[in-house]
């Protein structure tokens, strides 16, 4: 293919391939899937989308095609495959120039140069990095930007590799690249922060792009391109820094106004700095025991204490719930039955978390869980009344509780009950023996906390087999709960048939069956739906 004698054709073909007219549109589809296989058609579509005075709808399709046309064409076994020749002049003209103003398209360039990089970086393409690492150098803004996209879409494609000799080739990678990435990452974050403060928003949420965009190549040159990790010190050290960061970060939320162009971006990199962590700890947990005691002490002080006060937000509280969980449940943590057998790094971890988690820790802990966040909320309320069938249909199971609230902080109490079952035990039975007798209706607050007890021993419920005499509590209170029909009562009556559900087949003599079921029978007639359903 002549690349100027087709270079208006394709562009007249893709003109009518964003046309509205089926007529039209579809015989100019058919025509491009024609070219796709011809030499020279992707070196056309180079040509076009990197032509900034052409219409971006064209562009942005020829992005496309030429992003699928890597899918199928440029590995050198596929059928059709392009040409070494023809590869090594788009190779070239894909990293010209970092100047693509038109943001989405910016991200597809970005994507389509990691789909090459996946299949030629570094053998047949050495130059890539050394000319991104340049590129993110600049002085110029979008330059700047649009290689530090691009960087980002290389490292994590890089990153996804699983085969032996590309782990080999990423770690040799990361090693050449991890001082500039992090110094890189710094910079952009000093400077979003020295902008925040003197009040320079739209300077600011320009730098805290780039720092997002540093901060996620760093993620995944940190979690992915070393075998041991906490031999390297600038590894650990920016992995300590990550702390020091989000408090930086959370104590600067204080001032942003929820409707600052920052605000959003701003609650973004406070997450991904949490999920830096999370990573390497899924993926290193013996290197990550120097960070146990640190990662316990700030993510207890921000969630269960007053420190996370007007700081906190929900998927901030997700996760820090999530990195005490993961370190309560980890294995690596846990030492074997006979101590001889578990390694130095089990053995630390656990002297670690051991000292961390002492009686009036995980009191707080639990009393903050159950008389605080599972809670329900005003939102929670309203759903039950506005959409009742929306409300039953509870989300858990699966990973929910990786990025929801509810199933997050009941999963971290099971683990955690479960894991300090005896400290807790009397803890949460004191709560219970607290709240004897049915509650007055009147008291809104009283009911929450009741329903949020019940809940805690519900989850609980094989924990608590020795512990508790259900059969005496249900007949005792429990079933009484059940036959208070009064509005308000209808979150107790819902609870005490889901507590019910959870203690039946850990602790629930046969002889009490009837009159449940006929307890149950009258609740299926009850006034609110949600009660009604839950039965």
């Amino acid at each position: 293919m002549d690349l100027n004698s087709a270079s208006t054709v394709v562009l007249q073909v893709l003109t009518q391939a964003t046309s509205q007219d089926t007529a039209v549109l579809k015989p100019a589809e058919e025509q491009l899937k024609q070219w796709e296989t011809q030499p020279g058609f992707y070196s056309v579509l180079l040509n076009i989308f990197t032509n900034h005075s052409l219409d971006v709808n064209v562009r942005w399709l020829a992005v496309l095609y030429f992003k699928n046309g890597i899918d199928r064409y440029w590995r050198r076994v596929a059928p059709h495959a392009l040409s070494e020749e023809e590869k090594s002049t788009l190779r070239a003209g894909l990293i010209t120039n970092f100047n693509e103003p038109v943001n989405q398209i910016a991200t597809q360039i970005s994507v389509l140069i990691a789909k090459v990089a996946r299949v030629d970086c570094p053998r047949q393409w050495p130059e890539l990095i050394p000319t991104l690492v340049e590129s993110v150098k600049v002085q110029d803004d979008l330059q700047q930007h649009r290689a530090l996209l691009t960087f980002y879409h290389v490292t994590k494609t890089l990153a996804s590799k699983r085969l032996a000799a590309d782990r080999k080739l990423f770690y040799d990678l990361t090693s050449s690249i991890y001082s500039f990435a992090c110094s890189l990452w710094n910079h952009h974050t000093d400077t979003f922060l020295q902008q925040i403060c003197t009040g320079d928003e739209a300077a600011a949420a320009n730098s805290l792009e780039r720092t997002l965009l540093s901060l996620k190549v760093l993620r995944k040159l940190t979690v992915h391109g070393f075998v041991e990790p906490h031999w390297n010190a600038e590894v650990m050290g920016f992995l300590h820094a990550v702390f020091e960061r989000l408090k930086q970060f959370l104590e600067c939320s204080r001032s942003i106004r929820a409707e600052s162009i920052c605000r959003d971006r701003l609650e973004k990199t406070i997450i991904l700095f949490t999920k830096v962590l999370l990573d390497f700890l899924d993926q290193h947990p013996c290197s990550f025991t120097a960070l146990i005691q640190r990662s316990l002490e700030f993510s207890v002080s921000y969630v269960f204490t007053e420190a996370g006060e007007g700081v906190v937000f929900e998927q901030f509280i997700v996760q820090c719930m999530n990195l005490i969980k993961m370190i309560v449940k980890n294995y690596a943590y846990k030492p074997s039955k006979n101590i001889e057998d578990s390694s130095p790094e089990t053995l630390e971890a656990h002297k670690i978390k051991t000292a961390f988690f002492t009686y009036p820790t995980l009191m707080e802990i639990c009393r903050r869980l159950v008389t605080h966040y599972f809670l329900l909320t005003k939102e929670e309320l309203t759903m039950w009344e506005e959409d009742p069938e929306s409300f039953t249909v509870e989300e858990t199971g699966g990973d929910s509780w990786k990025y929801s609230l509810r199933p997050c902080m009941e999963v971290l109490f099971i683990d955690i009950f479960h894991e300090y079952n005896q400290t807790l035990t009397p803890v949460l039975l004191e709560m219970v023996h607290s709240l004897q007798g049915s509650t007055n209706v009147e008291n809104t607050n009283a009911i929450l906390i009741k329903d949020a007890v019940y809940n805690a021993v519900g989850l609980a419920a094989y924990e608590l087999f020795d512990s508790v005499d259900f059969d005496q509590w249900f007949k005792n209170q429990l079933l009484a709960e059940l036959q208070v029909s009064h509005d308000r009562y209808k979150p107790i009556r819902r609870r005490v048939i889901w507590l019910i559900g959870q203690w039946i087949s850990v602790k629930f003599k046969s002889d009490l069956r009837p009159v449940l079921y006929e307890a149950i029978r009258n609740l299926l007639q009850d006034r609110d739906l949600v009660v009604s359903i839950n039965s």
